[in-house]
Parts: structure tokens; C-alpha cells; sequence
């Protein structure tokens, strides 16, 4: 039985260690683990926020509040922290914004504690999150290119997905039975602690010494640079088209979740847990499958699958009514957003120059997060205004036009290897 399993998995061409070839490489060995532990305690208080604040204030529209102020400083730094993220150690970037996110996980594990807890406050703190995000995510993103060798990029982009999801499997749903259990502040708590995992991990690194890059001009005319040189790539142009598209109308809709749970799905903070818990097992099923697919010239067809899928599958989702055929779909939902997110993240990778990787990985990072805020405050004021299901149908319309409208402009991007 055994020789019959390992044939078919040769015929397929399917490896383990293929699949999970990044990891040959300390660096990313320690990149890869300390981040699970650190990302675990992140869905942890990304699920009991939006509950506790759901709690707080029975409104739809305030959950797309505090997403707005949580991807507001997106806009407002993210270009800058890609020009830093070219000039300093990325290395030492990341530490510092890690440590600022620590800082405030613990102090609003400890307003809730000492029941002080008000909902500006979860506006303020998810604001001040939003800044440390903005100089975070375009050093993170750039960041692997110094843990792997070239030929394992795109491997170690896909395997970052899947750790990512793998967190978003683990983390909201031991949230939602921490939640109902010992309270919110407890799942705010263990997402500072988790920090120290990441933290230590990054320090534990044997890195080249980092030298002080040499850099011409104003930080504006350095920013100018970056969009000169995606301005003058029509397949760049569409790629952060599609990130745009799906991080208003894809991510937006998870917005709404604390209040499906209990408003459509009649459940509590254990199903909003499940919810996305489910739909990191698809995206991390969708991770490892594009891991897996890495060693193939095949990367423009799935992106484009996930951009034509993607909404098909969310249309699903916001016709069921039980929870059962719901997390199915949302399954679905994360396998397909990850095959578009994934596949636009290596192909950028892959193409832009070393000296331009900070500020091009900013604008994609820019795009991607700054969209989720306005998808997430039309959503809440969509949900107050009619309701949960009809809103996440129209933003599965707006997300297919979009789609196919890119895919028709620049018919190239489905040929991309």
C-alpha cells in the first residue's frame, strides 16, 4: 500500500521536499517558525477584537470603522517605510516594529483587565498598529530575498503563505474557545508574548553584515523612482491591479464577520473563530499547492484561476445559511484568494530589481492593505444599510467585473511563468 502511495506521488511529481525546499535555509528556518509563533497570537487578537468590539457596540458599520483606522496610516507611510526599508537593516526595521506591536498588544490586554476598555480606545490602538504595520509589512516583504538563494523564492514566498494561514487556522479558533472561556484580554495577552518568538529568532540569525546603501536625491524623488518603474511595466500595473481589487472587495467582506457569526449563523465567538479558521485551512491548502506548483512554469494561469474563481466561490458563501456548508465555502474562498495574493507577490518578487525591492514592495504592500480599509468600511456601512448577505454578494459582483476587466487589458498575465 505504502509503494502505491509513493508511486502515484512520484507519477504526479508531488515532494515533500520540493514542497518545503525554503527551509534547507537556517535563516528562514528560524524566519519560519519564530513567525508562526508570533503570527498565532496576532489571529488571536485580530478574532477576539473584532468580537469584543462587535460586543461593545452591536454595529456592523463600527467593525469597518476600526478596520479604516487600522489601514489609514497604509496611505499615509507605507511608501516612506519602503525608502527605509532600502536604506536600513531590514533586519533591525523589523525587530523595532515588532516590538512597538508587542507593546501595544499588552496595553490593551490591560484596559480590558482592568475593564477600562472603550471602543475609541480600540480605534487608537488599531490606528498606532496601523503605523507599526506600515513600516513592518514592506520590510518583511522584502525581507526573505536575504534568508533564501533566488531559485528558492518563489518556495520560501509560498511557504510564507502558508505559515501565515497556518497561524489563521490555529489562531481564531483557539481564540473564540479562549474568548468564551477566560475573556478577551487573555488572547491579547498571548499575542504579546508571542512577539518574543519572532523577536529572538530574527536576532538569532547569521546575516551578512549590512552596510549603509549609498542613495541620490530627495525621499520623494526615491519614491518617484519606484512608481517610474512600475508607471513603465504594463504586467506590473495589472499584477497590483488585482491585489487592489481583491484586497477591497476579497478581504472587505471578513470585515463582517463577528456579525455573520451571530446574525446569519445565529452562532457566538466560537463560530466567528471557526469562520476564519476555515478560511486559513483554504489558503493554507492553497499555500502548500502553490509551493508545491513552484517548480512549474504555471504561475500566470493560476493567478488568473484565483482572480475568476475567487468571486464565484465568495457568491457561494453569501448565499449559505448554516455553518457547516459556510466554513465549506470560506474553505474555498481562502484557497482561491491565496492563488492570486501568492502568485502576485512571486511574480513582483521574481521581476523587480534588488536596489528597487523596498519601495516596488511598498506600493504592492500600499495597494493591497490600503484597499482593505476602504473595502472594509463600504462593507460595514453596505451590512448597517441593508444586510451582511446581500452586501458580500455585491462585493462578489464588483470583484468579478473588476476581474475580468483586468484580465481582458493585459491578457499577458495569464502567461507569466
Amino acid at each position: 500500500m505504502f509503494k502505491q502511495t509513493e508511486n502515484f506521488a512520484r507519477r504526479v511529481g508531488f515532494s515533500v521536499k520540493q514542497t518545503f525546499i525554503a527551509l534547507r535555509h537556517p535563516n528562514y528556518r528560524l524566519w519560519f517558525y519564530g513567525q508562526l509563533v508570533s503570527l498565532v497570537g496576532t489571529w488571536m487578537q485580530n478574532t477576539a477584537q473584532g468580537f469584543l468590539i462587535y460586543q461593545l457596540t452591536n454595529s456592523p458599520a463600527f467593525l469597518g470603522y476600526v478596520a479604516f483606522a487600522s489601514g489609514l496610516p497604509s496611505w499615509l507611510f507605507t511608501l516612506y517605510g519602503g525608502v527605509v526599508a532600502d536604506r536600513i537593516s531590514r533586519r533591525k526595521l523589523i525587530i523595532i516594529t515588532q516590538a512597538s506591536m508587542m507593546i501595544l498588544a499588552f496595553i490593551q490586554a490591560a484596559l480590558v483587565f482592568t475593564r477600562f476598555i472603550q471602543p475609541w480606545h480600540i480605534l487608537v490602538l488599531a490606528f498606532l498598529l496601523g503605523i507599526a504595520t506600515a513600516f513592518d509589512a514592506p520590510a518583511r516583504q522584502s525581507f526573505v530575498v536575504e534568508l533564501v538563494d533566488r531559485e528558492d523564492l518563489t518556495n520560501a514566498i509560498a511557504l510564507n503563505s502558508t505559515m501565515f494561514n497556518m497561524a489563521t487556522v490555529v489562531g481564531p479558533a483557539v481564540a473564540g474557545f479562549a474568548y468564551a472561556l477566560v475573556g478577551p484580554a487573555w488572547c491579547f495577552t498571548i499575542n504579546g508574548i508571542s512577539f518574543i518568538a519572532v523577536i529572538t529568532a530574527l536576532a538569532l540569525m547569521k546575516l551578512p553584515e549590512w552596510s549603509m546603501k549609498t542613495a541620490s536625491g530627495t525621499i520623494l524623488a526615491r519614491i518617484n523612482e519606484g512608481l517610474d518603474y512600475i508607471r513603465n511595466n504594463q504586467v506590473i500595473i495589472g499584477i497590483i491591479s488585482m491585489v487592489g481589487i481583491v484586497g477591497a472587495f476579497g478581504s472587505g467582506i471578513f470585515t463582517l464577520t463577528p456579525a455573520w457569526s451571530v446574525e446569519v449563523l445565529r452562532g457566538d465567538a466560537s463560530t466567528n473563530g471557526l469562520m476564519l479558521s476555515a478560511r486559513g485551512l483554504g489558503s493554507m491548502i492553497g499555500g502548500l499547492f502553490i509551493a508545491w506548483l513552484s517548480r512549474y512554469k504555471v504561475r500566470g494561469k493560476s493567478f488568473a484561476a484565483g482572480g475568476l474563481l475567487l468571486p464565484v466561490v465568495i457568491a457561494g458563501f453569501a448565499i449559505m445559511t448554516n455553518i457547516p456548508s459556510s466554513l465549506l465555502f470560506l474553505c474555498l474562498v481562502g484557497f482561491f484568494f491565496m492563488l492570486v495574493i501568492n502568485n502576485a507577490n512571486a511574480l513582483i518578487q521574481t521581476a523587480v530589481p534588488d536596489h528597487l525591492r523596498g519601495r516596488v514592495m511598498s506600493i504592492y504592500v500600499l495597494v493591497f492593505f490600503g484597499a482593505q480599509p476602504l473595502g472594509s468600511l463600504l462593507a460595514g456601512e453596505l451590512a448597517e444599510t441593508i444586510n451582511e448577505s446581500m452586501t458580500v454578494l455585491i462585493f462578489a459582483a464588483l470583484l468579478l467585473l473588476c476581474s475580468i476587466i483586468v484580465f481582458l487589458r493585459v491578457p499577458s498575465l495569464k502567461k507569466l511563468h
